[in-house]
């Protein structure tokens, strides 16, 4: 999962980042609204979790343009401003959740998992698709029921594929989200991933769509 974090205070924005990370999510930093807004509508996220008091472009005008285009991934804010009124403000202009500062990181990860899931199609913390299921709170995964090891990074893959079943994903869109933007990429790693995965679980888990991507087949 990829996920865009938003806010300007740079020690909570790191503390942020690096607990999404520790989840196995890609987590990247942005510090001002005009950097968000950029980001947030020409790269693709899983979920966006925004600041209202950023410096340049406030928060709520960056939630508003980006559902001004049509942009429905996930968000939830994080503000210093709890009262009635401002929480229902936020709601209104679209967001999913609304998370008052201070908070604790275990409640924000807590309702991250819950909106992919439900972005995804389902409320159950456990994805199954066919005879595999991914347990998203333990990262655990079973094939027929048997637990089966993967890397880090071939997790990433999998998981990828749950939470968007039956859409055909390209190659470009695994990697950006397996890999934080500044990493050195090999185009052929996806490749690589994808066979490993194949070996562990079946040589028809994942089909190959000539000149479109992978599309999974969990059965």
């Amino acid at each position: 999962m990829k996920i865009l974090v938003v806010e300007d205070e740079p020690r909570l924005g790191e503390q942020i980042v690096e607990t999404l990370e520790k989840n196995d999510w890609i987590a990247e930093l942005s510090q001002d609204g005009i950097d968000a807004l950029y980001r947030a509508t020409s790269e693709p996220w899983d979920a966006i979790v925004l600041d209202l008091g950023l410096p340049k472009i406030d928060g709520l005008t960056v939630l508003k343009s980006i559902r001004d285009e049509n942009i429905n991934t996930p968000v939830i804010i994080l503000s210093a401003r709890d009262t009635l009124s401002q929480r229902v403000e936020g709601l209104n202009a679209g967001a999913d959740d609304y998370l008052t500062k201070p908070f604790e990181m275990l409640e924000l990860t807590a309702r991250l998992r819950a909106h992919l899931r439900r972005a995804s199609g389902t409320a159950s913390p456990v994805l199954q698709l066919g005879n595999l299921s991914l347990d998203t709170r333990s990262s655990a995964v079973l094939w027929h029921g048997q637990p089966v090891s993967f890397t880090a990074l071939e997790y990433k893959v999998i998981a990828h594929f749950m939470h968007n079943p039956d859409k055909i994903i390209s190659k470009t869109e695994l990697t950006e989200h397996i890999y934080k933007q500044d990493f050195e990429r090999d185009s052929n790693t996806i490749e690589v991933f994808i066979g490993r995965i194949r070996k562990k679980l079946s040589p028809d888990i994942i089909k190959t769509v000539r000149g479109m991507g992978y599309q999974f087949n969990a059965q």
